[in-house]
């Protein structure tokens, strides 16, 4: 066995960073500069969700599941979102929903047995942070995961996901789609809203995963309270964040926008580090995640992640993942 060596596993901060469709620019401000006091000292303000982030069930959840009241950051264990981990390999579909069938996938092609999850965590690599920009192909376009996935997580008993794409849900489940009392449902690149171009591009039933109404539309009230109904049993609508939910509901906190040199550790095992801040009351926090692995385990032939958003240079295209990678001028393929 090589020497034990540290892989970064976080997009880095900035006041250009990608950040969610509705969320604020951060500012950061000096207060001392060197010429002028001596030492640097700066100030930021930005919403605690920006870049490599942490989720507490206070987030999303007024209740767990248990009945007590969602804790907030300072409460969950300081070790959390710490332990044991594995970097599943998810095969998917532009755009597509994760969902059980996915994640064993991963896990076969990872060598790991569903049931050996048990207190990991458990990262996934979709490609998508590959993509980490202010683009439409990072958050409007990205893959994601629902309910099924939620459940298969509580089932298989892990700690905590770490996610490489804009939520721990399908953009669809989110207020970029028609859910919560956002709902944006943005503007695609063919400028109709997403929900239209999901739809022409997948069908109506496929849609109905993401929309409360159109589900007991297309497959029956019964149908949905047999999927969402534990949610909605709390009092939490089924459709607008249910893996958010439905994990964090039960104890299992969450990482979004996991990125840096991700690539690294794809499909292998090793000791992840995150500590969000110990923030009293707090719903979550910017985090910087690590990767401790032996240096023999690290996939080969994987450069050093270099980043181009925010003006910082104009990029060559990923051969790996050729940028855009949904082509959306006609959403129906022809």
């Amino acid at each position: 066995m090589g020497k034990k060596v540290f892989v970064d596993l976080t997009h880095p901060f900035s006041v250009e960073i990608p950040r969610w469709p509705y969320f604020v620019k951060p500012v950061i401000d000096s207060m001392h500069t060197i010429a002028k006091g001596g030492v640097l000292t700066q100030r930021v303000d930005c919403v605690q969700h920006t870049g490599t982030h942490a989720d507490a069930p206070r987030h999303v959840m007024e209740r767990e599941f248990d009945g007590r009241r969602a804790r907030y950051t300072h409460e969950m264990p300081v070790d959390a979102y710490t332990g044991e981990a594995v970097c599943l390999e998810i095969k998917i579909q532009p755009w597509g929903l994760i969902g059980p069938a996915e994640l064993e996938d991963a896990c076969k092609r990872a060598n790991i047995k569903p049931e050996e999850l048990e207190g990991m965590v458990v990262c996934l690599n979709t490609g998508m942070h590959r993509l980490f920009d202010d683009s439409k192909d990072y958050y409007h376009y990205s893959c994601g995961t629902g309910i099924e996935a939620g459940k298969w997580f509580v089932k298989h008993k892990v700690k905590c996901v770490a996610m490489d794409s804009q939520a721990l849900d399908h953009p669809l489940h989110t207020a970029m789609g028609k859910n919560g009392p956002p709902m944006m449902n943005l503007r695609g690149a063919t400028g109709k809203p997403i929900t239209d171009e999901y739809i022409e591009k997948f069908g109506i039933e496929a849609y109905a995963e993401f929309d409360k109404e159109v589900y007991i539309q297309v497959h029956g009230k019964a149908a949905y309270d047999a999927k969402f109904g534990e949610l909605e049993a709390i009092g939490q609508e089924g459709t607008w964040e249910p893996c958010h939910k439905y994990m964090l509901g039960n104890g299992i906190v969450g990482v979004e926008n996991l990125g840096g040199d991700l690539d690294k550790v794809a499909g292998k095992r090793f000791r992840f580090f995150c500590f969000p801040i110990r923030w009293y009351m707090g719903d979550g926090a910017m985090v910087r995640c690590v990767a401790e692995i032996d240096e023999d385990d690290i996939v080969k032939g994987v450069a050093d992640r270099t980043y181009t958003y925010g003006g910082t240079g104009y990029g060559p295209v990923n051969e790996t993942q050729p940028y855009p990678i949904y082509p959306m001028a006609d959403p129906t393929g022809k």
